[in-house]
């Protein structure tokens, strides 16, 4: 199984790359975020690789970060996931920001990915929840306030949330700046203030 390709590009092609390893080209596909991040044909290049062999065909998958390899992977472990749709995922969001939209249960940021409906956006982030922060740190007042437990934190920061959502603002978004708050005001500010300060968070 090949795990990583140094090389040269030879040639990009639409979402893939050949890359030019001592005369042999390798046909690497990538998502859009890592084609862009690759340099002009003629200049080297190295990728890590992901190995797909099936019953027809070898696929290599090429990804400028492990991290992003890692990702795709564990995407393809939620049903309805193959390598097309972790790749369209991947364009749209890097690992960072994948991580936290999961943490936050922010099935929206998922839905912007081609091919993802809202239907398999809850369902990626409902089943990979729990694995999100070994990717990245989340908030976890944040990512409680913005989950279903949010009745089971302080009234106050609650409210303030609803508040914000109310205006208009995302619930992860508006989770994240009361968080924010309840840091800088500590936990017995009053709604009024943690909105106050939320709407001062948002507006940064």
């Amino acid at each position: 199984m090949i795990g990583k390709l140094s090389g040269l590009i030879d040639s990009y092609g639409e979402d893939f790359v050949i890359l030019d390893v001592r005369g042999v080209g390798y046909v690497v596909h990538c998502s859009p975020r890592t084609l862009q991040k690759l340099p002009r044909a003629g200049e080297a290049a190295s990728l890590a690789i992901e190995t797909q062999v099936r019953e027809d065909a070898i696929r290599l998958f090429g990804f400028s970060a492990e991290s992003e390899r890692d990702w795709f992977r564990l995407l393809q472990n939620v049903q309805g996931v193959g390598a097309k749709v972790a790749l369209a995922i991947l364009g749209v969001l890097g690992p960072g920001e994948l991580a936290s939209a999961i943490g936050m249960q922010d099935k929206a940021m998922i839905a912007r990915a081609p091919g993802v409906g809202p239907k398999l956006a809850a369902r990626i982030v409902a089943e990979l929840k729990d694995k999100a922060p070994a990717f990245a740190t989340i908030d976890p007042v944040a990512a409680r306030l913005v989950g279903e437990e949010s009745n089971g934190a302080g009234k106050t920061a609650a409210d303030a949330v609803s508040a914000l959502v109310n205006l208009g603002y995302g619930r992860p978004q508006a989770a994240a700046a009361i968080a924010a708050s309840l840091r800088a005001l500590g936990e017995d500010a009053e709604t009024s203030a943690l909105i106050r300060r939320g709407l001062r968070e948002l507006a940064q």
